[in-house]
């Protein structure tokens, strides 16, 4: 299987808030490449291909990335590890990339789909999911960009746990495999209150 994305980044020569923020200005965000062998080497990357990318791969696809220091190019896999955002624009301040060892174990949060509609929930229950990603571990080729859960013949007091996934061979859960992740169940009594929870007034003749 071969990496089909890459990134290309520039080296940061220059740390700190003020020389962050002037990068932000020229649209170029900075950010960390965290390699396997533990070294931090501080990077720049333009907006524009790290947005694209970030929504092409995700947190569990493996990339390239490639380092440009003084023309010396350099070219590692890796994960988007951590993204920082800005709290109130739609702008990235700041991006954690993370080198793997092709060869080594990972463990990621992979996000969880739900599909269908279950027998339950059309006999008038209620589905509830209780995850939106579970971990799993796996050499960071092999590990599924997300994990399809049908509830499609789910009944009514049944759930799903994370045993119960179907996951690619070479796939392990590395969380506790008794986790319910999602449910059908009864509707609840309350839902028949009134929004403060008391009894709806009944409707009386004039």
């Amino acid at each position: 299987m071969n990496i089909e994305k890459t990134l290309h980044v520039q080296k940061r020569a220059q740390s700190g808030k003020g020389h962050s923020g002037r990068l932000r200005a020229q649209n170029l965000i900075p950010g960390i490449f965290y390699t396997p062998d533990g070294t931090n080497i501080p990077v720049e990357a333009a907006a524009l291909p790290l947005e694209k990318i970030i929504a092409e791969v995700g947190r569990t696809t493996v990339f390239n990335l490639e380092i440009n220091d003084n023309n010396n190019k350099s070219t590692h896999p890796a994960l988007i590890w951590q993204v920082q955002r800005h709290p109130y624009k739609i702008a990235l301040t700041h991006i954690d990339f993370y080198g793997v060892d092709l060869n080594k174990e990972v463990k990621l949060d992979v996000p969880l789909v739900f599909t269908g509609t279950s027998r339950g929930v059309k006999l008038g229950g209620v589905l509830e999911t209780y995850r939106e990603s579970v971990r799993l571990a796996g050499k960071p080729m092999d590990m599924p960009k997300k994990i399809l859960v049908d509830v499609t013949s789910m009944d009514i007091n049944s759930s799903i746990a994370v045993k119960d996934l179907q996951l690619p061979s070479n796939i392990k859960p590395a969380c506790d495999q008794n986790l319910v992740i999602v449910s059908v169940l009864t509707k609840s009594k309350e839902e028949g209150l009134d929004g403060t929870g008391q009894e709806a007034p009944a409707a009386t003749a004039g």
